[in-house]
């Protein structure tokens, strides 16, 4: 990736004029996930795992097309030519975009299919074709076919008296070229793959059995589809389509209703790929294209099967020594998810005050959480139970949109005041408050967290959580409700820090901070971890810190625009990402601040989003162990033993799983996963 240059200068006292330089987001973005790719490659690991890694590709991929892809679109359609920050029009970068994606999607199916595929049939976990199949396998599965699969099939066919059929987004579909008996002219119709069928048919039964992809069921009995014609070709195809949302708040009285609306229309969004089988005949790949307005540098073809995401069906499979290894949780008031139970601590903490007689309130914000949630349970039980129970949910949580709107129809209906926040903001914070009457009086109790309050994610999240009774967030926690429910426009705060009012300004004054502590030679460094870092005026002013000599480390999962290792301008900066069984996912910023070493944890990505469109809180960190506890997974996440990628040459992400005698690095999760059953 080249090098490209942000036009912002910056005078510094020994330096030329330099000009700070910039990684695009969704060049990154793609980055990241090649990362993930790697996981699926890397031999040392399970072989089930690397397969998950495989379909986890696949589904960061699909939500990059709805959405960023989507909105790149969007801005060509527009008639938008000017360049962002790193230097693309958004017609240079759909094109460099389609290039690496297409050369991803190639590689991620290839790995599949000459690599993953056959260890796995090693394993004795066969996918196989349908001409693989063996007599009594054919039997059986044409049986399944007639039983379950056949009933639910509707094939649509298309002529002058019935149109193109609607093709919903991340569907998988058949195309189906026929014809007549005695006739040359050739017919088109399509098949939809139900997807309330499982994607993988066993072939045999009892032990042991081989499994085909159910698209290649239904081929196989297309002339039972389409009985007295010819079939003449058929392939698999796969669309995707705009699924981001359009919402203008200060337009409507009725933030649910309309996101109910807008949930509707989604599912007709224009389409910005098609997936096709490699082998598809160019006169058929044409039809397709030309009915469903995509262009043909739109489309990508791989090997069949389509849609690896599916593999996590195999990935789940009890096989000894091909998974990851258990292990139990506890439990802390520092809490690092997935090592201490989230169930055990968190869920536990929201149901004991729902059935204590003795809390008054709780107070809970619900960003994304699973369907069937113990948490969501545990607010309408204490709702009806009389508790003052207030759920600030976030409709707008990208495809979690639907679950939200039902959880907030629900909880409405037992008595739970629902709200939605400020207008203009979705409330990303992670925040729980419980009000409990004691001997003493009125007590506080309270949970800041990075992570959603989702027990099901939660067991592979890495995230930070604190449970406190200290009565100065208690009255932090008080007050940003009271500002999320209410009107408190000139609520402060004491141990938080809060978008879109405060995050921004607080964490760049401490940066600045660090450069005046270097400079009078007191004690000076930055340590962030994060899933991205994109905001430019934060890389503007680390720039400018790394320019002062101060040492600046950054842990980021995901999206890095910053580019370290410029001469004179970010070589006091180190970049590493870690990737692994659990998705890191915790938010760490720390100052040295002339030796008193200020912590926080919380919600916020360094993005123009999070900062200045979102309700986020970060909580500081006051107890020492817990400051120690954050220092040492800084100091292992940067040590040299363990396995990472590190960012050269300032946009070129490097591997590093191997020492210099071929061993295996340390794998940072593993190792916490060791430290943890020590101390059990």
């Amino acid at each position: 990736m080249p090098l490209v240059h942000f036009p912002f200068t910056v005078n510094t006292e020994g330096c030329p004029m330099l000009r700070f330089q910039y990684t695009d987001r969704e060049l990154s973005w793609l980055d990241f996930n090649e990362r993930v790719l790697e996981l699926a490659e890397d031999e040392n690991l399970p072989l089930l795992e690397r397969a998950r890694f495989l379909a986890i590709f696949a589904s960061n991929l699909d939500e990059f097309y709805m959405v960023r892809v989507a909105t790149l679109k969007e801005l060509i359609a527009a008639g938008v030519s000017s360049s962002n920050s790193a230097g693309y029009s958004p017609t240079q970068l759909m094109s460099t975009i389609a290039d690496r994606a297409k050369n991803l999607a190639k590689k991620h199916s290839d790995l599949f299919q000459n690599e993953i595929n056959p260890l796995l049939k090693n394993l004795g976990i066969e996918l196989v074709n349908w001409k693989d199949l063996e007599e009594d396998e054919i039997i059986e599965v044409n049986g399944i076919f007639e039983r379950l699969i056949f009933p639910v099939l509707t094939p649509l066919a298309v002529d002058p008296s019935r149109p193109f059929p609607y093709i919903s987004g991340l569907s998988l579909n058949l195309a189906v070229v026929v014809r007549q008996p005695g006739l040359d002219e050739e017919s088109f119709a399509r098949i939809k793959v139900p997807t309330n069928l499982p994607r993988f048919i066993p072939t045999r039964r009892g032990v042991a059995p081989r499994y085909l992809p159910l698209e290649q069921v239904i081929a196989a009995q297309l002339h039972q589809l389409f009985p007295g014609m010819e079939i003449l070709d058929h392939h698999a195809f796969r669309l995707t389509r705009n699924a981001d949302l359009d919402l203008e708040e200060e337009e409507t009285d009725s933030l649910i209703s309309t996101l109910e609306q807008e949930l509707q229309r989604r599912r007709f969004g224009p389409p910005v790929r098609l997936e096709v089988d490699e082998n598809i005949k160019p006169e058929l790949l044409v039809t397709l294209a030309d009915e469903m307005d995509i262009d043909l540098n739109e489309v990508i073809r791989v090997s069949e099967p389509l849609d690896l995401t599916a593999l996590n069906f195999f990935a789940d499979f009890e096989v000894p020594g091909q998974r990851f290894g258990k292990f139990s949780s506890v439990s802390e008031v520092l809490l690092h998810h997935p090592y201490e139970s989230f169930s055990n601590s968190v869920v536990r903490f929201v149901q004991q005050a729902a059935r204590d007689p003795q809390v008054l309130a709780i107070k809970q914000t619900l960003y994304r959480t699973s369907g069937d949630s113990p948490l969501m349970e545990a607010l309408i039980e204490a709702a009806a139970s009389g508790k003052q129970v207030l759920a600030v949910v976030e409709l707008r949580a990208r495809f979690d949109e639907l679950a939200n709107v039902r959880w907030a129809r629900k909880l409405e209906e037992a008595g739970v005041h629902v709200v939605y926040g400020l207008l203009g903001f979705k409330t990303h914070a992670k925040l729980s408050l419980v009000v409990r009457e004691e001997a003493n009086g009125i007590r506080r109790y309270c949970h800041v967290g990075t992570g959603n309050y989702n027990p099901k994610t939660a067991r592979i999240y890495d995230d930070l959580g604190i449970l406190s009774a200290d009565p100065e967030l208690g009255e932090d926690l008080t007050r940003l409700f009271n500002q999320l429910s209410g009107y408190a426009p000139d609520a402060h705060y004491s141990r938080l820090l809060v978008a879109p009012r405060t995050i921004r300004s607080g964490l760049l004054d401490l940066i600045d901070l660090e450069v005046e502590n270097h400079q009078a030679g007191r004690p000076a460094r930055i340590r962030m971890k994060l899933n991205s870092l994109v905001d430019e005026q934060f890389c503007d002013h680390l720039y400018q810190a790394s320019q002062a000599g101060v040492p600046i480390e950054l842990w980021v999962r995901g999206i890095c625009a910053i580019q370290p290792g410029i001469p004179g301008v970010s070589d006091q900066i180190r970049v590493r990402s870690t990737l692994g069984r659990f998705l890191e996912h915790s938010r760490i910023f720390h100052f040295a601040n002339g030796g008193t070493d200020e912590y926080f944890i919380g919600s916020a990505d360094l993005m123009e989003r999070n900062l200045d469109r979102r309700v986020e809180a970060l909580v500081r960190i006051k107890r020492p162990e817990h400051k120690i506890e954050l220092d040492r997974q800084f100091v292992a996440a940067f040590s040299d033993e363990v396995s990472r990628w590190e960012l050269t040459d300032g946009t070129r992400w490097v591997r590093k799983h191997k020492d210099e005698s071929g061993q295996p690095l340390i794998d940072l999760q593993e190792a916490e996963i060791s430290r943890r059953r020590g101390r059990q």
